[in-house]
């Protein structure tokens, strides 16, 4: 089962305010333990404080759960070191991380911890921590010492690592003198082991930057995504607490190939067209004849590699406004263009197209080279998927199914899958598979095929080809819903390759192509857009958004799909 963890802000001193607030969350979030970055305590200044650290020494304030702390800007009360050096702990389920430290919870949840505030003096030897971990300042060497320990899920520091944000597209949403200072040994301690979560402390507000990458290193580490957060003091009235569930480092693989660059999460330029762009992914032309194709075929660049793929996280232009989710293996953004306009679903308030993204530089799925991440980004994509529907089902009320496609080609770049609603009575009257073969038709490729039950990482025997998965949310007996009876082709016996799922029923439909053919890379698109009365908007130049258009949709995505996002769970 997951690790469930909860992190909150500086509490400086208010112990029993906190601690009775995580016994009331804990027997309905059944949290596995706890982390606070910052002070934990008070300056002992006033009695008040004096007495929170008497009744968390004596036993009167419990801890409910394994809570671990590490130094903030403050030296610990004297009382609390001696605690600490007689028995391990403050109290029971309360522990020092150290200045300087390292941890595997019994999760498997692997923590390191730099506490206390920089000290600009000439460099020296790492302090053991016997002498140094309670000292409220840390040197280069300190940082460096952390260096061997190669990766961890968690980072703990007291300071920013430098330029955290700089081309991030978010904003510090406190006063800037409670931004902590950006130091560049705190940088090479997350670029060195790059962790998943890398929480700070931001008296004043909150701050959390988009996901982003860090290169890999020579040994073969491979890359992952890096989330950091920043949280603002506890009873500030901002956002102070943030729960979430990491996945221990080993529990799949995240090995990726070296050809991946660092990430620079600059705001992208507007990209070019997307016909241009899709045409990357694919050795054959939409535009161009073949006998243009024969006269240049000698000419023709290189397939763009990941730094220049618009698909991929390393892309130094990549549009961050668009990106909602980020997992471990894939990614959704929001389309580029989308087929519909944000009031097209009244339910939704977004258009609801999404992109189902593998971080994988592959053209198909098929083709990624490590079994295990082959396995592990299809699971993850399905996942997504199955988390859009529940989505679906819950804002439209069963009223809106989706369709899934992709464009499977060993000869493309990046593959993807793109989402779109559509309303349960076209698919239930089968209009989506009619309108699918009828453009097949239309344009002579070949028949669709119904895949017989649930999709695999399975080709069924073709190389190259057009899929698309076709769901509706399953109907009750004491509510069947409109178009039940006579319109509903769906359900009747005669209706081949409809399986369940765990949010409705599906059926998964797929066209071979073959390689000596054109195929139109628009197929999908065209035909949803038809099917929807949308002919205006087959042309995705023609439905192009600002930034900040862009964003807004984005975000009302982000709030609708928050509580079915399984990559984290945030929660104030």
């Amino acid at each position: 089962m997951a690790s469930k963890v909860v992190v909150i802000g500086s509490v400086n001193g208010q112990l029993s305010a906190v601690f009775t607030k995580l016994a009331k969350l804990q027997p309905k979030q059944n949290f596995s333990f706890a982390i606070i970055v910052g002070d934990l305590f008070g300056d002992c200044s006033t009695e008040a404080e004096l007495n929170e650290i008497t009744g968390l020494l004596q036993g009167n304030t419990v801890v409910p759960l394994p809570t671990y702390f590490t130094v903030g800007n403050r030296p610990l009360p004297t009382r609390v070191i001696e605690k600490i050096q007689a028995d391990d702990e403050v109290c029971p389920n309360l522990f020092f991380l150290g200045k300087r430290g390292t941890l595997k919870t019994t999760e498997g949840v692997r923590i390191v911890a730099l506490g206390g505030t920089f000290e600009e003096k000439a460099e020296r030897a790492p302090e053991s921590n016997a002498v140094g971990k309670f000292q409220s300042t840390y040197s280069e060497a300190d940082a460096r010492a952390l260096f061997g320990l190669h990766r961890t899920d968690i980072l703990i520091t007291n300071q920013w690592p430098k330029d955290v944000k700089l081309g991030s597209s978010q904003t510090f949403t406190g006063d800037e003198s409670g931004v902590p200072s950006e130091l560049q040994c705190i940088a090479d301690v997350c670029g060195t082991l790059k962790p998943r979560y890398h929480f700070s402390r931001s008296d004043t507000g909150f701050f959390e930057r988009e996901p982003f990458f860090y290169m890999p290193t020579e040994e073969g580490d491979g890359y992952q995504t890096t989330r950091f957060i920043s949280l603002p003091s506890y009873g500030s009235r901002k956002r102070c607490t943030i729960r979430f569930q990491p996945r221990p480092i080993g529990g799949t693989s995240n090995q990726y190939p070296h050809r991946l660059h660092h990430l620079s999460l600059s705001k992208r330029k507007d990209l070019p067209s997307q016909r241009e762009s899709y045409q990357r992914f694919s050795q054959t032309d939409g535009e161009r004849d073949p006998e243009h194709r024969r006269r240049h075929k000698k000419s023709r660049a290189p397939p763009p590699g990941p730094e220049q793929c618009f698909f991929c996280l390393s892309n130094p232009n990549i549009a961050t406004q668009l990106i909602t989710s980020i997992g471990n293996d894939s990614y959704i953004t929001t389309a580029k263009g989308p087929l519909p306009k944000p009031d097209f679903f009244p339910s939704l308030g977004f258009p609801g197209h999404m992109l189902i993204i593998p971080f994988e530089h592959s053209p198909t799925i098929d083709l990624i080279f490590d079994p295990k991440t082959r396995a592990s980004t299809y699971t993850e994509m399905q996942k997504y998927r199955e988390s859009l529907h529940q989505m679906l089902n819950e804002k439209s009320g069963g009223k809106l199914g989706a369709v899934t496609w992709e464009i499977s080609r060993s000869g493309g770049i990046h593959t993807h899958w793109q989402f779109l609603p559509m309303p349960v009575e076209k698919i239930r009257g089968r209009l989506v598979e009619a309108a699918f073969q009828a453009e097949a038709a239309n344009l002579k490729y070949e028949k669709f095929k119904t895949i017989p039950g649930p999709d695999e990482i399975d080709n069924h025997g073709m190389n190259d080809f057009f899929r698309a998965f076709i769901w509706t949310p399953s109907r009750s007996e004491e509510d069947p819903g409109e178009g039940e009876g006579e319109g509903d082709m769906w359900s009747k016996p005669g209706h081949k390759g409809v399986y369940k799922t765990p949010s409705g029923e599906e059926k998964i439909t797929m066209l071979p192509i073959q390689p000596q053919n054109r195929f139109d890379l628009q197929f999908g698109r065209r035909v949803m857009g038809k099917l929807l009365l949308l002919d205006e908007r087959l042309d995705w130049r023609d439905c192009t958004q600002t930034e900040d258009e862009e964003t807004k949709d984005a975000e009302a995505f982000k709030e609708a799909f928050k509580k079915h996002d399984f990559t984290m769970d945030m929660e104030e």
